[in-house]
């Protein structure tokens, strides 16, 4: 990304909690990121916006090292990652939440919340997380397979509150959800914002985008094209319909 599209960004002097910088990413033999370079501060939420196929997902994958085929630096909390594998990456405070959710469908709802091990001190506590989302403490004899999609992706949150991670990567979070549950994701997302976390998130829904966010990425073709503040993306929706085709 450009100095101009940085220079945008409010309070740029704060020193940033990660730092994505020329980051190119494989699969296999195919070039799917070509020089992704963004930042976010301490406690900020930014979303990634793009049309299906722009890199998003990839970024995220790329970040938390679960795709090696990498190249560039990623500077997380002051460490280079960009050679770390993800079970070190997890260790400094990343926390992932595929779109997929990868909830374990033959154990229950307490069993795949205790799952992941806390991999550093701060870690919300069974209690919080109930207080955060009280679905969950209703269903913890359920099986992974009982729960609705809502249900499913409070529970995905809900397994990286528990580990300490203060780096949220949040894929699609609302993808196929009642607008009920989309509110109470934002809502989610927003409190946690207060508490001091700091998140990253991928999301088709823009208008959603807006309520959460401080700032907005623009992915495309393995790229970040531009960003826009979120106090600002009212006089920019023109910009943003041509960049997402909306």
């Amino acid at each position: 990304m450009g100095e101009t599209a940085r220079a945008l960004a409010p309070g740029a002097d704060a020193a940033p909690l990660l730092a994505v910088r020329e980051l190119e990413t494989w699969y296999g033999e195919s070039h799917v990121l070509h020089g992704v370079s963004f930042d976010v501060r301490p406690g900020e939420v930014v979303t990634l916006l793009g049309r299906n196929g722009a890199g998003k997902t990839t970024t995220l994958k790329s970040i938390i090292g679960i795709l090696k085929k990498r190249t560039g630096s990623v500077v997380y909390d002051g460490v280079e990652t960009i050679a770390l594998p993800s079970r070190t990456i997890a260790r400094l405070g990343v926390g992932y939440c595929p779109e997929e959710r990868g909830i374990f469908a033959s154990l229950s709802v307490a069993e795949n919340l205790m799952l992941p091990p806390q991999v550093r001190p701060g870690g919300l506590t069974q209690d919080q997380i109930f207080e955060l989302f009280p679905n969950l403490k209703e269903r913890l004899a359920s099986q992974g397979t009982k729960l609705s999609g809502g249900e499913q992706q409070m529970l995905a949150i809900a397994r990286i509150l528990r580990t300490g991670a203060r780096l949220l990567l949040l894929d699609e979070p609302t993808e196929g959800l009642a607008p009920v549950i989309v509110e109470q994701i934002g809502r989610t997302i927003a409190r946690l914002k207060r508490e001091g976390f700091t998140i990253v998130l991928v999301e088709q829904n823009f208008r959603f985008a807006a309520t959460v966010a401080d700032r907005h990425y623009i992915v495309e073709q393995g790229r970040v094209i531009d960003m826009i503040p979120n106090a600002e993306i009212e006089k920019n929706l023109d910009r943003l319909h041509t960049y997402l085709g909306v």
